[in-house]
C-alpha cells in the first residue's frame, strides 16, 4: 500500500501507519504486496514457512467484500480435512474482525459473512469424488491451502467447473498456497514451472499451456514468498529462524523451510541419502562383461515406466573425465522411457504390444537390442483376462521396417508381503553407497554397490529423489505419489547380483 510506513509501537509490536492512522492489517512489501495485486486467473503463493502466505489468501478473498458485488461475491477455502482447517479459521478470526468488524462468523457451519451479503466458506475436500459435494455451485473465488497435500491436480481442475459467476463485474479467480513439500509435489512443480529464477519474486506468466482438447488453459503463475519479508513475525520473534533450524530434521527440510527448495521433498523417501553431484553422472561405454537388462512397471491410465540398467562386475570404467573404478553390482540407469502425456500420473494408454515394439525400437536405436536380458516386471504383466496376458502379448516377436525381432521378456518381480519396504531400504542404502565414506576427512574406497543414474534419465530425476514418506507407513513411500519409476527401480534393486553376466562391448547409450 502507498503511503505506509511500518513503526514499533510502545508496546513493542510492530503496526502499518498511513500517516498518523494506525491500520489494521496491510500487505508487507514483496510478496504478499504482489500476490494481491495479481490480476491473473490463477495464482500460487508459495515459498519458504513464514511470509505470511496464510493471511494474503483469506485476504485476497475479504478485499472485495463491500465493493458493491453483494451476495454474488462467494468463496470457498479447501483444505483435505475439518481438522487441518483449523489453523486458517483461527487466523481469520485474528484479523478479519479486526479490519472488518461487521463480518460474523458462522461457528457451527465454518464460513464468514459481511453485511451485503458476501460469503466465505472453510471445507473439507479430501479425494476426488468429493467434487460432487460441490458440483452445480458457483464459487468465483476458490482457494486451495497447501496445495501440495492433494496427490493430483484431478480434484483442483474439477473445481474449476464451479469457477463462475453471473456478475458480469466479478472476475473469478483461484489462489493457492504450498511449501515445496507433500504428496503432491511433482504436479504443483510441473503446473507452475517451479522453481522461480533466484532473486525473483514473481514466476513467469504461463499463458499457452493447453487443455485435452486443444484450447488454451486460463493463465497462471506462481508468486514466491520468503520469511524474512515477514518483517512482523520477525520483530517479535528475532529467533524463528534459529528455531527453524533447530527444528528440521534434515537437511532437505532446512532447504524447504529456510529456502523454499523446490529441488527436494521434506521427509522424503530419498532426500538425506540422495546427492546429485554422486549419483549423477555423465554416460560412458558400456564394458562388455557388464550384464544390461531391462525392468518394467505397468501402466495404461498411469504412466508405464522402463529403465535399462547396466551392472558392474568390478571392472574400471573410461569416462568422459577419466578412469573410473566400480564395486561389483554398481547399478547403472543408462536409459528410460516413461509413458506419460507430460502431465503428472497421466498414462499413454498403449497396448502391451506397442510398448513392446516401442521398446524394441529403443534398443536398436541404442545398439544394444542383442544384448539386453530379460529384467523384472510388474508381477500383473502375467494377471490373465479374457484369456488374455500382457507378458504373452510383449513376448511376441515385432516387426520393424519389415524385419522380424524377437520381443520383451521379463521376469517376475519380487512382490511378496515386505519387499515394498525391504525394496526402498536397498535403494536408500544403494544411493548412500554411490559416495565413499569419509573418515577423518578422508574418503575411504567404496566397498558396497551404489546407485547411478545416466544424466539423460531426466524423469527418473524428476521424480524419484523427490518421492514422499507414505505418512503412517514410514519406511514405505506415499502411494498417491508419482512413484512408477521409483517402482520400477525397486524391482531391479531387489535382483542386483542374482543374475548371470555376459555380452559384448557397446558405444555410448
Amino acid at each position: 500500500m502507498i503511503g505506509v510506513e511500518w513503526k514499533v509501537k510502545p508496546d513493542g509490536t510492530l503496526k502499518p501507519f498511513q500517516g498518523s492512522t494506525e491500520l489494521g492489517w496491510c500487505p508487507q512489501p514483496g510478496s504478499q504486496e504482489l500476490f494481491l495485486a495479481c490480476p491473473t486467473y490463477e495464482v500460487l503463493y508459495e515459498g519458504t514457512r513464514g511470509p505470511g502466505k496464510t493471511a494474503a489468501l483469506i485476504v485476497d478473498f475479504a478485499k472485495e467484500c463491500g465493493a458493491g458485488h453483494g451476495a454474488s461475491w462467494r468463496g470457498v477455502l479447501f483444505r483435505r480435512t475439518y481438522p487441518e482447517l483449523q489453523d486458517v479459521i483461527e487466523k481469520s478470526k485474528e484479523f478479519i474482525p479486526m479490519i472488518w468488524p461487521t463480518a460474523r462468523y458462522n461457528e457451527s457451519q465454518h464460513f464468514w459473512t459481511w453485511p451485503d451479503g458476501e460469503k466465505l466458506m472453510f471445507r473439507q475436500f479430501e479425494r476426488v469424488a468429493d467434487y460432487w459435494k460441490y458440483h452445480g455451485h458457483e464459487y468465483p473465488w476458490i482457494a486451495w491451502e497447501e496445495l501440495t497435500n492433494w496427490a493430483s491436480d484431478d480434484g483442483y481442475k474439477k473445481m474449476m467447473s464451479t469457477s463462475r459467476s453471473a456478475n458480469p463485474s466479478i472476475k473469478p479467480r483461484v489462489r493457492s498456497t504450498c511449501n515445496p513439500a507433500g504428496v503432491g509435489h511433482n504436479w504443483v512443480k510441473h503446473r507452475f514451472q517451479l522453481p522461480i529464477a533466484d532473486g525473483q519474486i514473481a514466476g513467469p506468466l504461463i499463458d499457452d499451456a493447453m487443455d485435452l482438447e486443444g484450447e488454451l488453459e486460463p493463465p497462471r503463475r506462481a508468486i514466491h514468498g520468503h520469511l524474512d519479508e515477514n518483517l512482523v513475525l520477525l520483530h517479535a520473534q528475532p529467533d524463528y529462524k534459529q528455531k527453524l533450524r533447530a527444528a528440521a530434521t534434515s537437511e532437505a527440510e532446512l532447504k524447504a523451510w529456510l529456502h523454499g527448495d523446490w529441488n527436494i521433498v521434506a521427509g522424503g523417501m530419498f532426500d538425506d541419502v540422495w546427492d546429485p553431484k554422486t549419483n549423477v553422472i555423465e554416460p560412458f561405454e558400456i564394458p562388455g562383461t557388464w550384464r544390461i537388462d531391462r525392468s518394467f512397471d505397468w501402466g495404461s491410465s498411469a504412466p508405464f515406466s522402463v529403465g535399462w540398467w547396466a551392472e558392474s562386475d568390478g571392472t574400471d570404467v573410461l569416462t568422459a573425465s577419466g578412469w573410473r573404478s566400480t564395486v561389483r553390482g554398481d547399478l547403472f540407469r543408462i536409459n528410460e522411457w516413461y509413458g506419460w502425456t507430460g502431465k503428472p500420473n497421466q498414462g499413454l494408454k498403449m497396448l502391451a504390444t506397442e510398448i513392446s515394439k516401442g521398446i524394441v525400437e529403443r534398443e536398436l536405436e541404442w545398439r544394444i537390442h542383442d544384448r539386453v536380458k530379460p529384467g523384472p516386471a510388474d508381477t500383473s504383466l502375467w494377471n490373465v483376462e479374457n484369456g488374455m496376458c500382457y507378458a504373452t502379448d510383449m513376448a511376441n516377436a515385432v516387426r520393424i521396417n519389415g524385419q522380424k525381432y524377437k520381443g520383451t521378456h521379463w521376469t517376475r518381480a519380487d512382490k511378496s508381503a515386505g519387499s515394498r519396504a525391504t525394496g526402498w531400504g536397498m535403494m536408500r542404502k544403494m544411493i548412500k553407497h554411490a559416495k565413499g565414506e569419509t573418515v577423518d576427512g578422508r574418503v575411504l574406497p567404496r566397498e558396497e554397490p551404489g546407485l547411478f543414474v545416466f544424466r539423460q534419465c531426466t524423469q527418473f530425476l524428476r521424480t524419484v529423489p523427490v518421492l514422499p514418506r507414505d505418512d503412517v507407513k514410514m519406511d514405505d513411500v506415499d502411494t498417491d505419489s508419482e512413484d512408477h519409476i521409483g517402482d520400477e527401480v525397486r524391482y531391479r534393486v531387489r535382483t542386483v547380483g542374482n543374475r548371470p553376466r555376459s555380452g559384448k562391448s557397446i558405444g555410448m547409450v
